[in-house]
């Protein structure tokens, strides 16, 4: 008795001391950063991966300026639109900003936006950054227009919102189903707003923008009775107006409206001295969903606990990385960790349905779905930290969904870029690909394996998409038939790889054989005489005339040029390296992207390459793994080098302090593996490649319960580079890490020091793998 109470009283101090830590790494995180700049990102009331995004909006663009409010907040705003319940965190397109609220007081409501730039012609308000508190899983600001003080939190699929209103001041509630990220006339399709008897206020909308025909419903209801409503149809100029319960003969008294220009108004007559509250759940599937997601999941007025819960949460995932550093980069890194949990995010009803590709409603089976999937840029680091720092369930729920919209896909493949179940096709590649083969290769297989390699290949065959039969039957993309055929042909080869990896683990040796041969596409698209990677013709020529500084829709790459599609073979570094005759002559080419001297404006007319060192754009996924290069050549410490180069510039703790989109928590995975001193250079191949550590403690709780610890000891300004590294008190004799090493648990130990060690590793230390030299 007394070992089981001791045993059972260390569990409980052990549970205590991670809460502890969690609760510590809550409090690092600023929700502000990367609200500034291009980075993107919001700072409202999220759970980790929840359905319900919500935020504050500062402005709504037309289309043709809205990417810089893309998540609808941007830090050097001065007036907030409302309070909308859908955000993409860090992308480069704008849309979403669903089922917008504002509180209103005084004895008029004013139903336009109004010009943010004058107080008072709309319901818009001003506010200050002074009066604004934000943290993982709450927000808070004060409108100075109307005085109210607005709180936020949420459930996975239910926003809360807490307004205090001055002592005897009418309060009203808005609620405008018109807006989004970017306005132009017919994005919204049709909408409806209805007043049930028991006075939940249920609708829905259909929107036509990046993924057309969209449709989210939602289910609201108010911690106090409404006194009256009036709902308006803009489009047609008509107001109507209702006292619940409604009139069954007064033409004037609505209990639903539909349209596409809608806003409804509620009133509660004098504030009293209580909050109002008010809780919205969505569902892509419909108002009754809605209605039952808000019941499952906040059935009581009790704002404080569900802020409590979603601390809770994000305590809990945050708590998967301890970090001992300095307070300015604890909070970038955590603030980093906690981007990272954004997405993708929760899509389906509490009771399992969904909607899918095809637009129709699904019922998941055994498995939580997901959408929002910025896979040609969540593949490189985002999703391989997830397998790191999040339960193989996630990983396994994720494959699953991928699996799933396949399935569901009018055209049979796996999605490209997909959002509230919806395709874009937006970006090139087919990234889904490569998250599937990561998890199986790391032996998360939660799902059915060969529907999976069968849903792979397929989208790696899919003719119509993107010059993938020409690719298929030419070795490469040609560029008098498809545009952006550099990138293409070199992304589709990487893809092609793990297709390779994961055929050849199941022993589909023919399937293998076809995608390890389809891997080494990508010489077809170097040119020995200039060095660049560059797009053929379909007779086999190059193109002319060539300009590796040329960028554009209209060129060889996608979002970038020559200078940063030119080093895209993480498959087989090794044999880049002999293309340039040698690993020398590679790096010194990498040298030169980095020292360039690069006018910013050359890239004027593409907003999304950011972050310019010389050529190099770490704004932009494309050079993500370039500074590693280095290390995979055999030359670690000039890695090193660059990658303090990097840090330096690239982030800080403050609102612009990411150089770009973060793109659904990309640049901050990146920022997360950096900071810890490895990078999955090449996903599918269960190596990472050591870079330097900028933490001196970190220890990541795995999964499985087993505990990795990096250490750098004498990391400082003054000694930045890696002197010696032991691996669980063994001298690390290669500049890379095994997957399987992470997760047996141990010690990863630098000795730091102030110049490169360019005997570390060592003469004939192992090489990372490149399908070349297997």
């Amino acid at each position: 008795m007394a070992i089981g109470m001791l045993m059972a009283a260390g569990a409980a101090a052990s549970a205590d001391g991670a809460a502890t830590r969690g609760e510590a790494a809550v409090a690092a995180v600023d929700p502000f950063i990367g609200t500034g700049g291009e980075g993107h990102t919001f700072p409202g009331a999220v759970v980790p991966f929840g359905m319900v995004q919500l935020s504050p909006d500062t402005r709504i663009q037309p289309r043709k300026d809205g990417y810089g409010w893309a998540a609808g907040y941007r830090h050097d705003d001065t007036t907030i639109v409302g309070f909308s319940h859908t955000h993409f965190s860090g992308t480069g397109h704008s849309d979403l900003g669903d089922v917008l609220l504002m509180p209103v007081a005084g004895d008029t409501v004013k139903i336009e936006r109004g010009d943010p730039d004058q107080p008072g012609s709309g319901y818009t308000s001003r506010f200050s950054h002074d009066s604004e508190h934000a943290e993982p899983g709450y927000y808070a600001v004060t409108l100075d227009d109307s005085g109210v003080r607005a709180e936020l939190t949420a459930s996975a699929r239910v926003g809360v919102h807490r307004y205090t209103f001055a002592e005897g001041q009418p309060a009203h509630v808005l609620v405008d189903l018109r807006t989004s990220m970017y306005d132009y006339p017919g994005k919204v399709q049709w909408s409806r707003i209805r007043m049930r008897a028991d006075g939940t206020v249920t609708g829905f909308r259909e929107t036509r923008g990046w993924a057309p025909g969209r449709q989210l419903y939602f289910a609201m209801r108010f911690s106090r009775p409404v006194t009256g409503h009036t709902f308006h149809d803009t489009e047609q100029d008509i107001p109507y107006k209702g006292f619940p319960p409604p009139g069954e003969n007064d033409p004037t008294q609505r209990a639903q409206i539909e349209g596409r220009q809608l806003v409804g108004s509620f009133d509660f007559g004098n504030a009293a001295r209580e909050p109002l509250l008010v809780k919205v759940s969505i569902s892509p599937v419909s108002e009754d969903g809605a209605i039952a997601n808000l019941d499952a999941e906040v059935p009581d007025w009790d704002f404080d606990r569900v802020r409590s819960d979603a601390k809770a949460q994000w305590a809990q995932a945050l708590g998967a990385i301890e970090v001992d550093a300095p307070e300015p980069m604890r909070k970038s890194f955590y603030t980093a960790l906690y981007h990272a949990f954004m997405g993708p995010g929760l899509f389906m009803d509490s009771d399992g349905r969904y909607r899918g590709p095809d637009n129709a409603v699904h019922q998941a089976e055994g498995f939580t779905n997901y959408s929002t999937f910025s896979l040609w840029d969540t593949y490189r680091a985002l999703h391989p930290l997830l397998t790191l720092v999040q339960p193989e369930q996630r990983t396994n729920d994720i494959v699953n969904s991928l699996l799933a919209s396949r399935r569901e896909s009018p055209y049979g493949i796996l999605p490209v870029w997909a959002f509230h179940g919806l395709e874009t096709w937006c970006m090139i590649g087919y990234h889904a690909v490569p998250v599937i083969a990561d998890a199986y290769m790391k032996g998360i297989r939660g799902y059915d394996a060969d529907e999976a390699l069968d849903a792979m290949v397929a989208s790696a065959s899919y003719g119509p998409y993107d010059g993938i039969a020409q690719y298929m039957e030419l070795g490469y993309v040609p560029i008098d038939e498809e545009g952006e055929a550099a990138s293409k042909t070199l992304e589709y080869a990487f893809d092609d790889w793990t297709i390779y990896r994961m055929a050849d683990a199941m022993g589909r040796k023919d399937v293998a054989a076809t995608f390890e041969k389809r891997a080494a596409n990508w010489k077809h698209a170097f040119d020995p005489e200039t060095g660049f990677m560059r797009a053929r013709k379909r007779d086999g020529s190059f193109r002319q005339p060539f300009d590796p500084d040329a960028s554009g829709y209209g060129t060889d790459y996608t979002e970038g040029n020559a200078w940063q599609y030119s080093w895209y073979v993480p498959q087989d570094v090794a044999g880049l390296a002999a293309a340039h005759d040698g690993a020398d002559k590679l790096l010194d080419r990498i040298d030169a992207v980095f020292d360039a001297d690069v006018d910013p404006a050359v890239f004027e007319h593409m907003e999304d390459i950011t972050g310019l060192i010389g050529w190099y754009a770490h704004g932009n996924e494309p050079s993500h793994h370039v500074a590693y290069l280095y290390a995979y050549a055999g030359q670690p410490w000039r890695t090193q080098a660059r990658l303090k180069q990097i840090m330096d510039t690239q982030y800080k703790p403050t609102p612009d302090g990411l150089a770009g989109n973060d793109d659904l928590g990309q640049m901050s995975a990146w920022y997360v593996f950096t900071a810890l001193g490895f990078y999955p250079v090449a996903p599918g191949s269960n190596e990472y490649i050591i870079g330097r550590p900028f933490l001196p403690r970190a220890t990541l709780n795995l999964p499985n319960g087993k505990r990795f610890t990096v250490i750098a000891e004498g990391l400082d300004e003054a000694h930045p580079y890696i002197g010696a590294a032991t691996l669980n008190g063994k001298p690390l004799d290669r500049a890379f890490l095994r997957h399987e090493e992470i997760l047996a648990g141990g010690e990863l130990r630098f000795t730091m020091q102030a110049g490169p060690n360019e005997a570390w590793p060592g003469a004939g230390a192992p090489a990372p793998y490149s399908m070349s030299s297997q």
